[in-house]
């Protein structure tokens, strides 16, 4: 199936992977959404929230089934103010000059990784810049700045799945 287009009047299967350690205050933005979703949306037969805590090559087991991926992520060292919903590519997330373990795989090596496999998918990400997502003890919550932002990350959300022919419905309409 082509990944940027339907085909065939076949609908495109699109998985919100939500990614992100609750444990570290901001860094747990990714899971909060996903529950917020699931909450308060029905989602149609083609159309998947997950929340997969960290990023790492084990995701591409859940990949291989769809053909959009919409990644949720809090984001640091944007220049912007916390709070600030963000829009980018995965190739935009800046490689590290040397790899330090398992917490440095990118989207964008998810992403090739699962090409090479034989599943291309067109990859896209969301996230909020952060207040604090690393918290000098473990905390879990999210800071002021980043918790206001979550209507209008769960709505970037909505607007992105509805474009690309989802079919969502509020949960008690």
């Amino acid at each position: 199936m082509n990944p940027t287009a339907k085909c065939a009047g076949i609908a495109q299967r699109i998985l919100v992977l939500c990614v992100g350690n609750i444990l570290m205050l901001d860094d747990g933005l990714g899971p909060r959404l996903a529950q917020e979703l699931r909450r308060n949306y029905e989602f149609d037969a083609n159309t998947c929230v997950l929340d997969r805590a960290t990023m790492g090559m084990a995701l591409l087991s859940d990949l291989k089934a769809f053909d959009v991926v919409l990644l949720v992520d809090a984001v640091d060292n944007t220049g912007l103010e916390p709070g600030t919903v963000v829009s980018f590519s995965p190739a935009e997330v800046a490689p590290y000059a040397a790899f330090h373990g398992a917490h440095d795989t990118r989207f964008a090596d998810v992403l090739a990784a699962a090409q090479l496999l034989g599943y291309p998918i067109d990859g896209h990400c969301l996230g909020v810049q952060i207040a604090n997502g690393h918290p000098e003890q473990c905390a879990i919550g999210l800071t002021p700045a980043v918790e206001a932002a979550l209507p209008a990350l769960q709505q970037a959300v909505l607007s992105f799945l509805i474009a690309r022919g989802a079919v969502v419905a509020r949960r008690g309409d």
